[in-house]
């Protein structure tokens, strides 16, 4: 018997090109990407402003590339790791100070580029996204079955797989109900997808993992190349390991996984995390966590965005609409403020008076709802206001729906009794209404 301490390192399948000749190909695929994030961040000097028309436009006739070849390696440049954006300015990213010396680097910057695919090779438009995001969810099984036949795969074989799978996880989700239900004369499941579109859709797959360097597309069948291989292999191990793990998160809901991450130290929580997404597309992991952050627990909310914190890039585009709704705001405000450079330390000055303080209820919660009561009273530490009077002013007019629980138990907690009547005070007239 073996634990994950002494777990044998896993070795690649049988005919894997070594680590280096793996990261020739990678950055044979992101070259164009490389040399316009090295104009972009380093050419036009360090700390240069936005990416825009202007400079695109520029960046084409220097590098002698078309204005399409140039947006489109700006965009896996950006997905790659390879670029940061602090403030509008753009800075290289360290996978690209690391691109000549270091293999791992180029390797962990094209599985970036690879798991972002669907980003890179946009969907048809006239299309449903429910449909498309039933696509890109099966499309891992059917880069399984290229993994496994070590070799071309017809289409046909390919579509017959992508639609038993689609048709599975259109089951799944009519099994499970969300939100208030109607009576059950009432309900109506919903309509399976138009299979007549899944062979375009599948083309469209196909076409975008080819795109990324994974597969090649021959006369009616496709192959894996030795990058694409190895990355398969690569998230299916991690599947392996996941399901030895001792929390063994990898087959729950992203509820369950964050509750079961609670406990964790950031570094192995960070690494349950890494894993459970291993095993689903970005689109729907990102989906999940983002409802699990809409609930009413406010210690998932966070956890939630830590582990949207570990999806990176991919996850921008459903944080950023987060940020327009007030109970994810400041949490989402914080993801991008980091995600754009900003010191983790410095990050909460984007936030305002009002989103620190909402920021400070619903961290407060979290710790009433799970935490110690010490660990409430040092919260009030936290507060920005920096006394008490002026900290339950704020509270008071902030509106969080958790306000007299927190207070209730921030005054159950304080040894103070003073400062106990102060709070419970608080409690009360926010509870009537009062002043």
């Amino acid at each position: 018997m073996t634990d994950g301490r002494n777990r044998p390192a896993p070795r690649p399948p049988e005919g894997t090109p070594p680590p280096a000749e793996l990261a020739r190909q990678a950055r044979e695929v992101l070259a164009d990407a490389v040399r316009i994030a090295r104009w972009a961040a380093v050419d036009r000097g360090p700390g240069t402003g936005p990416f825009g028309a202007s400079a695109q436009a520029r960046a084409a006739e220097a590098l002698e590339l078309t204005p399409e070849q140039v947006r489109a390696g700006w965009d896996r440049a950006r997905l790659a790791g390879l670029v940061e954006l602090h403030g509008g300015t753009v800075r290289p990213g360290w996978r690209l100070q690391a691109w000549d010396r270091d293999d791992s680097a180029v390797q962990r910057g094209w599985v970036a580029l690879f798991d972002a695919w669907s980003l890179v090779h946009p969907a048809p438009e006239d299309v449903e996204a429910s449909t498309v995001a039933e696509v890109v969810e099966a499309v891992p099984q059917v880069l399984s079955l290229l993994q496994l036949s070590a070799g071309p795969v017809l289409v046909p074989a390919l579509l017959d797989l992508l639609r038993q799978r689609v048709a599975e996880l259109h089951e799944e989700r009519c099994e499970v109900p969300y939100g208030p239900q109607p009576a059950p004369a009432e309900r109506t499941a919903p309509e399976p997808p138009d299979e007549t579109l899944l062979p375009p859709l599948l083309d469209w797959a196909l076409e975008g993992l080819a795109a990324v360097g994974a597969l090649t597309l021959g006369e009616g069948q496709a192959t894996l190349t030795p990058l694409g291989n190895w990355a398969v292999w690569v998230k299916l191990e991690q599947i392996c390991v996941a399901a030895q793990s001792p929390a063994g998160n990898i087959e729950q809901s992203a509820q369950h996984m964050l509750r079961g991450c609670a406990g964790l130290t950031p570094g192995p929580a960070r690494a349950e995390y890494r894993a459970w997404l291993a095993a689903r597309t970005v689109g729907s992991a990102v989906t999940e966590l983002l409802t699990v952050a809409r609930g009413e627990d406010a210690l998932l909310r966070g956890l939630a965005f830590e582990a949207l914190r570990v999806v990176g890039a991919p996850a921008e585009a459903g944080v950023r609409a987060a940020a327009g709704e007030s109970s994810l705001r400041p949490y989402a405000l914080l993801w991008l403020a980091e995600y754009e450079g900003a010191d983790p330390d410095d990050a909460a000055d984007v936030l305002t008076r009002e989103e620190s303080t909402w920021l400070w209820v619903d961290t407060a919660a979290a710790v009433a709802d799970h935490g110690e009561s010490d660990l409430l009273v040092r919260h009030l530490d936290s507060a920005v206001q920096g006394n008490v009077p002026a900290l339950l002013d704020e509270v008071r007019a902030v509106g969080h729906p958790r306000t007299v629980q927190v207070l209730v138990a921030l005054a159950a907690a304080h040894p103070d009794p003073a400062l106990a009547k102060a709070v419970r005070r608080a409690a009360f007239q926010v509870h009537t209404g009062g002043s």
